[in-house]
C-alpha cells in the first residue's frame, strides 16, 4: 500500500505474471476518497441531445470487450533523482484486466456533438481536498474535483477504442476501480481513463483544470511542458526475483512488455553494466491494448553476482532510455530495469 486514504496500492509481483492482472491484485490510484455515486451519468455541454444514462441504459447497449493495460504516470517515480513531489510509486503501478462495456463514442453520437465541438470533459463523482500543492492558481485545493478531457476527435475515433466500462474481469466494477461506470482509454496513461463517471460535456474551448493542464504535465527543465498522453514503451523483469539465487545452469528470464504507441517489437537483455545486448523472443499481442510477454534463454556456468538488464523497443521506434527522463513532478518514468541476481 502506498496510501490508506485515499486508498492508492501497487500491484504485486505475481499481479504481472499472467495474460492479466486478478482484480484484487491490480493496482489502485485515487486522488480522493471513494465517493458516493448515484448511478447516473449525464451527457451535455455543446449536443443537441442531452440526456442521462443510467447502468441499466448503458448494458442495453451494444456490449464490448477488450483486455487493456493501464499504467499509472507516476510509476517509477522512486527512481528518479532528485526525487520529485508525488506519491512514491514504485515499479509496479501497471496491471492488465479485461473491461467490459459500451463505446464511448457511441453515447457521444446519440447525443449529437455540436460542429464547433473540440473537446470532451469526463467529471467523475470524487472530490474533496487534495494532498498535494496545486499547479494552478485558480485551482483551490480544499474543494477539488476530479475532471479530465480529451479532443472530440480521439473520443470519437473507432480505432481508439474508449470504452465506458462497467465490468472489470467479468464482474461488476468495484469501488475501487470506479465503480458504477469509468473510462477507459487504451494506450494512454491511467489518468485518462475516469473513474466514478458521473457527467460527459462536449466543449467548444480546450479544457483547462489541475488534472489535465496542472498536473500531469511533464514540466522538462530544457524543452518546452508537455501534457502526459499516451504510456511509454517499457520492459519489466518477473522471473527471476530481483536477488534471486540461482544455480549454473540454464534459466529462463521472463517478463512483460508494452508501450502507448504500438506493439513492442524488441526486448534486448545484457548482463553487464557496458556489455553487449541480446533479443529475447517476445510474443505478439494477444490483443491490441495489452501488454506482450517475452522470454530469454540464459546460460550462465560461472558462479557470481549478475545484473540483468531489460531494455523494449516499440513498432515506433520508441526505445527505453538508460536515465529516467527527469521531470519536476516524476511522470512517464520508462528507464531500463536493472536488476541482478546470485548464481551459486
Amino acid at each position: 500500500m502506498i496510501h490508506h486514504l485515499p486508498f492508492n496500492a501497487e500491484a504485486p509481483p505475481e499481479g504481472l505474471t499472467g495474460d492479466t492482472t486478478p482484480t484484487e491484485q491490480h493496482y489502485v490510484r485515487s486522488n480522493f476518497a471513494l465517493p458516493e455515486h448515484d448511478g447516473t451519468l449525464e451527457i451535455g455541454g455543446a449536443v443537441g441531445s442531452p440526456t442521462t444514462l443510467t447502468l441499466d441504459d448503458l448494458r442495453a447497449m451494444p456490449s464490448v470487450e477488450r483486455a487493456v493495460t493501464l499504467e499509472c504516470a507516476g510509476n517509477g517515480r522512486l527512481e528518479t533523482r532528485p526525487l520529485p513531489a508525488g506519491e512514491p510509486w514504485g515499479a509496479y503501478a501497471v496491471s492488465t484486466a479485461v473491461w467490459t462495456g459500451t463505446w464511448l463514442r457511441d453515447v457521444l453520437e446519440r447525443a449529437q456533438p455540436a460542429a464547433d465541438g473540440v473537446e470532451v470533459r469526463f467529471e467523475g463523482a470524487d472530490s474533496g481536498s487534495y494532498l498535494l500543492n496545486p499547479v494552478l492558481a485558480q485551482t483551490v485545493k480544499s474543494d477539488l474535483t476530479f475532471v479530465r478531457s480529451l479532443t472530440l476527435e480521439h473520443a470519437l475515433d473507432p480505432a481508439a477504442e474508449i470504452l465506458i466500462a462497467y465490468e472489470m474481469n467479468g464482474r461488476p466494477l468495484g469501488p475501487d476501480h470506479g465503480a458504477p461506470f469509468r473510462i477507459v482509454v487504451p494506450g494512454w496513461f491511467a489518468v485518462a481513463s475516469v473513474k466514478w463517471l458521473k457527467r460527459i460535456d462536449v466543449v467548444t474551448e480546450p479544457f483547462e483544470g489541475e488534472f489535465q493542464t496542472g498536473h500531469y504535465v511533464y514540466e522538462w527543465p530544457d524543452r518546452p511542458h508537455e501534457r502526459v498522453t499516451t504510456m511509454r514503451v517499457r520492459a519489466r523483469i518477473t522471473d527471476p526475483a530481483p536477488g534471486a539465487v540461482l544455480t549454473p545452469g540454464t534459466h529462463v528470464i521472463r517478463g512483460k512488455a508494452w508501450s502507448g504507441t504500438g506493439p513492442v517489437t524488441n526486448v534486448d537483455l545484457s548482463f553487464t553494466g557496458e556489455g553487449t545486448w541480446s533479443p529475447a523472443v517476445v510474443e505478439a499481442p494477444k490483443g491490441p491494448h495489452q501488454w506482450q510477454n517475452w522470454a530469454y534463454e540464459w546460460e550462465v556456468d560461472l558462479p557470481g553476482r549478475y545484473s540483468i538488464r531489460a531494455r523494449a523497443t516499440d513498432a515506433a521506434g520508441n526505445e527505453q532510455p538508460d536515465v529516467p527522463p527527469w521531470n519536476r513532478l516524476g511522470y512517464g518514468n520508462n528507464a531500463v530495469e536493472v536488476s541482478y541476481v546470485d548464481v551459486r
